[in-house]
């Protein structure tokens, strides 16, 4: 566990340091794919260095030392083939990739509180055999005017870090700041402090510091080793004069590489770059999610009064007035909220090049994949649960449609298979993401086969064979699939998440899976509807169309049923739709007056469910239903329209989905 003094740094040392590690995967696959082409990517390497730099900083400030020796290895592999001017080895890509991957393990553990492993030794020596300078890299002896308990502090990787940023033409110093009551009701904090050092220099090491006796009652200082080309005067007011400030050594007449000094002058932008930013815990935004809830919640109440008060003969129209111009600003704060929340698509797919490149290596296939993220951006929640069915989908296309190389060739294809993954939005409440590749496709009588089943007449019917439990084309189950799980998987998850999955495939040419989830999941506009005397909500995105429902048109089947209510048809649009009594679906009461009917589309199947009346649109707080003994097909959630009752939230395309797939489970 991180030291109590310490505890401040955790959240935002873990978000940074993922942030950075995820730059150095990208820009080290950048460069793998250069050299297999024949191709040098310096910029690639330079922007890696600077990554691990980075973390290699961070790291040593909050004491996670084998991510610190883990991290200047890396980087003097890096800063050697910079200096020698030669490309970067194919093999150190991988031994880079490996490095970069232990660090997130241990960056992991240590969030978590568990115990740090060491710096994996083997891992060392093979990074340190691409390094031609590692068997003679011989750090002289550097001498720093610190005291003995501070000196003692700094490691191999804290003072080559140093003797590197003085041969850059940089001063060491040694920043030191005692907390006080005083200093932090004026906002200066160990915090702030850091945060100003880091953007006139290059922070080596910060070491807590035991107080005797001090007057400030704090018990504890900052020693804060720093790396700068600033003068003292210029350091102190950055921070208040809140410091003390001395000089541990001079810059010394050694030349710097190319990559310390386009280092040292992005530290010099690094105020500009930073403005206009700020890192907020998601658990912040979650609340602020539910302070506007409850006040979604007693909007409903005093809509609720304001007509009491109408019925009663009172003059409400100043209220009303009030009470319109309130809901627009709820609006106005809801889309504030949500566009916090909100990620780009392209940090959602920044990790499939590397799981694509894992997967390649273990089933032998050569995979090309092209990531179109666009600039859509998804609600961090969604992304979350997302992308583990994004995953399933990746290793399907990778492991069972991309044939092997010769094969590939046999049928007149490229040797390298390709994998296509873009994003888009539709509309303001949809993001549609499809996983294309041009593989051998799904062949129907093969997957009717193994499921026993009849051949599948649609690509609808036979993505649901797909997702059956426990079905997979393969005969042996392997490190990467087999097991039957991975489609039920993802199925699972777009329904939970109300969205749908699509099926396009062709035998020999390939197949395309397209996901369709909403942009957001808490807050929805919905449709609320009486049928029965009960009141439900229903989200507005899930609704084709609202029609009259008139006798007169309708042609009843007295044999054809689903779900126990009778199915009459009507024709839409030279379609014939299913109308199905949403009362005899939930089982409520038969008789009533179906007046009014919403039709939902799950794919190319049109489905319309009658109700009694239309009471309005409105936002509305959806509560999942969690408990596994109380969620039932169908129900999306609950929510509160004002008067304390729950309301039920329906999933009508889910709802009718389900019960075309128990006709034909009937049929079979």
């Amino acid at each position: 566990m991180p030291a109590p003094h310490l505890a401040e740094f955790v959240s935002a040392y873990v978000l940074e340091t993922e942030e950075h590690l995820g730059a150095a995967n990208t820009h080290l696959l950048a460069t793998e794919t250069a050299l297999r082409a024949g191709e040098s990517n310096l910029r690639g390497v330079r922007e890696v260095f600077r990554a691990l730099h980075t973390v290699k900083g961070l790291s040593a400030m909050v004491g996670v030392e084998p991510v610190v020796t883990l991290s200047h290895r890396m980087e003097a592999l890096l800063r050697s083939a910079d200096r020698s001017q030669s490309r970067l080895p194919l093999g150190a890509v991988d031994v880079l990739l490996r490095g970069v991957q232990a660090i997130e393990q241990r960056v992991s553990a240590f969030r978590d509180g568990r115990a740090v492993e060491p710096a994996p030794l083997a891992l060392l020596r093979e990074i340190d055999s691409f390094d031609a300078e590692a068997p003679t890299a011989a750090t002289g002896r550097l001498e720093l005017d610190l005291p003995p308990e501070l000196a003692s502090k700094l490691g191999a990787a804290e003072l080559e870090q140093l003797q590197s940023g003085l041969a850059a033409g940089k001063h060491a110093v040694c920043v030191s700041f005692e907390p006080s009551t005083e200093k932090a009701e004026r906002g200066v904090t160990i915090k702030v402090v850091r945060e100003a050092l880091e953007k006139l220099g290059e922070i080596v090491k910060v070491v807590p510091v035991a107080l005797q006796g001090s007057a400030s009652g704090a018990g504890l200082a900052f020693a804060i080793i720093l790396l700068t080309a600033h003068e003292h005067a210029q350091i102190a007011a950055a921070v208040d004069d809140a410091i003390s400030i001395s000089s541990i050594a001079a810059p010394t007449q050694l030349p710097a590489s190319p990559l310390e000094v386009e280092l040292g002058v992005r530290e010099h932008d690094l105020e500009t770059q930073q403005q206009g930013f700020v890192r907020v815990n998601v658990a912040r935004l979650d609340e602020s999610v539910e302070r506007l809830s409850a006040l979604i919640v007693n909007r409903f109440r005093m809509n609720r009064a304001i007509a009491k008060l109408a019925s009663a003969g009172v003059d409400t129209r100043e209220l009303l007035q009030i009470q319109n111009e309130s809901g627009r600003q709820l609006r106005d704060l809801r889309a504030a909220i949500f566009r916090v929340r909100m990620v780009p698509t392209a940090d959602l797919l920044e990790r499939i090049p590397l799981l694509v490149r894992g997967l390649r290596r273990a089933v032998d296939r050569a995979v090309n994949v092209q990531i179109d993220a666009g600039t859509t951006e998804v609600d961090k929640a969604v992304a979350e649960r997302l992308f583990p069915a994004l995953v399933h989908l990746v290793r399907n296309a990778v492991d069972h449609a991309i044939e092997t190389p010769d094969e590939r060739v046999r049928r007149g294809k490229p040797a390298e298979g390709l994998l296509k993954i873009s994003c888009a939005a539709r509309s303001d409440t949809w993001l549609e993401l499809s996983v294309e590749d041009d593989g051998r496709g799904i062949d129907r009588e093969a997957v009717a086969r193994k499921a026993r089943r009849e051949v599948p007449a649609s690509e609808a019917a036979l993505l649901e064979l797909l997702c059956e439990p426990g079905l997979s084309t393969r005969e042996v189950a392997t490190t990467t699939s087999g097991r039957g799980m991975g489609m039920e998987i993802v199925k699972r998850t777009i329904e939970q998440l109300g969205g749908e999955l699509f099926l396009r495939t062709e035998l020999g040419v390939g197949s395309t899976f397209v996901l369709r989830v909403p942009l957001s999941l808490s807050i929805v506009d919905g449709f609320s509807f009486e049928c029965r005397t009960q009141r439900f909500v229903v989200p507005v995105a899930s609704v084709d169309e609202i029609i009259e429902v008139d006798d007169a048109s309708l042609v009843h089947s007295p044999a054809s049923t689903r779900g126990g209510a009778r199915v009459a048809m009507l024709e839409r649009r030279g379609q014939v739709v299913p109308l199905l009594s949403l009362a005899g679906v939930l089982g409520l009461p038969e008789a009533g007056s179906d007046k009014k009917a919403l039709i939902v589309r799950r794919g190319a199947e049109a489905v319309a469910f009658a109700v009694d009346r239309m009471l309005g649109q409105q936002e509305v707080v959806v509560r999942p239903l969690e408990d596994q003994l109380v969620r039932v097909r169908g129900v999306a959630g609950a929510t509160d329209l004002g008067d304390g009752k729950p309301t039920l939230v329906l999933d009508l395309a889910g709802l009718g989905a389900a019960l075309s797939r128990r006709e034909l489970e009937l049929r079979s």
